[in-house]
């Protein structure tokens, strides 16, 4: 087994080279003087290696654990680095899926069949009273409470009207069929 001590003092050769741990965990070390942790595996009957950090970064006993996790992904019979690979996507797809970003895209397709000054005031209306408080927010998680505080805000300030226009509007972007939330893409 390795030991913190000799991932320390392991010094770059001209060639990469391995040093050992167990259950498949190795230190590679870089002519570079970087030293990452990988792991070697097997799956769907090819051998594979999964990135696992980088040394000092992350220490000989985080290595460990981060090895633990992976070999459990692997006893499920799923690819850890494919696992990683589509929560990443996953998490940029929640990003990308703003309820900002939804709404600005519904409100280009909507507005082409309105006039000109009723679209301006929809997007305004967006702007000014939705988007500072759940605009940033993927439309995914976006739960019927927020969008019950952001009209009783407008309402607080006396706007009524106001406040019952921009529910119309989410209620809108919501059925808008110009998201597909992250969960529910094919694989």
């Amino acid at each position: 087994m390795l030991t913190d001590t000799q991932a320390k003092r392991a010094k770059p050769a001209a060639k990469p080279y391995k040093l050992p741990d167990e259950r498949g965990l190795h230190l590679l070390v870089r002519p570079s003087g970087a030293k990452l942790w990988q792991l070697r595996y097997r799956h769907a009957g090819k051998e594979k290696t999964a990135s696992l950090g980088q040394y000092p970064d992350v220490s000989l006993k985080d290595a460990r654990v981060r090895r633990d996790s992976a070999r459990k992904l692997i006893a499920e019979g799923c690819d850890p680095v494919q696992t990683r690979r589509d929560a990443q996507v996953a998490e940029r797809a929640a990003h990308e899926h703003t309820f900002e970003a939804v709404a600005r895209q519904w409100w280009s397709g909507w507005n082409t069949a309105r006039s000109e000054r009723h679209a301006g005031y929809v997007m305004r209306r967006l702007e000014q009273n939705v988007f500072p408080i759940i605009g940033a927010r993927p439309i995914g998680a976006v739960e019927a409470p927020e969008i019950v505080a952001v009209v009783k805000s407008v309402a607080a300030r006396g706007a009524l009207d106001m406040a019952k226009r921009c529910l119309q509007v989410c209620g809108q972007v919501f059925r808008s069929r110009s998201f597909v939330e992250p969960e529910a893409r094919p694989s």
